[in-house]
């Protein structure tokens, strides 16, 4: 029996992008594709104020990237949260990555704010800071495609460090068996990442949009985390 999976996106694609990658969702579906665990998904796009009926089930809710702020006021932001709380108080299972992440981290307790580092781009590399028995494919460290300026900087009470480095030491957690978050973006494809780079090049410098270019050499793990993800939603909640 498939997995039931609610995508909530939390972004519109530029418009120079949607007609090649459409959105995260997509880009999170077509991921998901590539592992072994079956599962059926569900986009509901909140910034357009869209969410699953009362009625719906899933067996767990995943938080996507955006250009917004996880600490922003817009009312969409707020929206979601009162969203989230609400289902992990419920006890459902939580999935956030970059921009879910951090305000999956922010709601449960913990700080998110513009990182001192300034961007991360390109691909990036972490030390693996502990094991599950979900993390299956085991890996000795991970490689992320990365593209955000802020960063998680105090986790919740109750979190473990998965992943990290120098750069940004919070760049996975877990909570018990109900939240699961990654800084990097497991659905990013190397096409995908440079685009990006192209549009921010002026905004990012050219030091950093070359090391950024230069770092796409390097291959990533986003096939992994997808598995790591939908083995850690398949176990049964201790």
């Amino acid at each position: 029996m498939s997995l039931r999976i609610c995508i909530l996106e939390t972004d519109i694609l530029r418009p120079e992008l949607v007609d090649q990658y459409q959105g995260y969702g997509q880009m999170f579906q077509r991921l998901f594709s590539q592992q072994p665990i079956a599962a059926d998904f569900t986009v509901y796009n909140v910034v357009q104020g869209q969410y699953p009926s009362d009625d719906e089930q899933f067996d767990a809710y995943l938080v996507t990237g955006s250009k917004a702020d996880s600490f922003g006021t817009d009312p969409w932001i707020q929206t979601l949260k009162t969203y989230l709380l609400d289902r992990y108080q419920r006890g459902d299972k939580l999935l956030g990555v970059c921009f879910g992440h951090q305000l999956l981290a922010l709601l449960l307790g913990g700080k998110t704010e513009r990182a001192s580092q300034g961007w991360g781009v390109g691909t990036h590399r972490y030390k693996l800071a502990a094991k599950a028995p979900w993390m299956s494919p085991v890996m000795k460290e991970l490689t992320l495609l990365i593209s955000h300026q802020d960063q998680v900087t105090q986790l919740p009470e109750n979190a473990t460090v998965i992943a990290s480095s120098d750069f940004c030491p919070f760049a996975a957690y877990h909570i018990n068996d109900q939240v699961l978050c990654f800084q990097g973006h497991p659905e990013f494809i190397h096409d995908y990442s440079r685009a990006l780079l192209e549009i921010r090049q002026q905004h990012l410098g050219e030091q950093i949009y070359s090391q950024g270019v230069a770092s796409l050499e390097h291959e990533h793990h986003g096939t992994t985390v997808a598995e790591w993800m939908m083995r850690f939603v398949a176990q049964k909640q201790l």
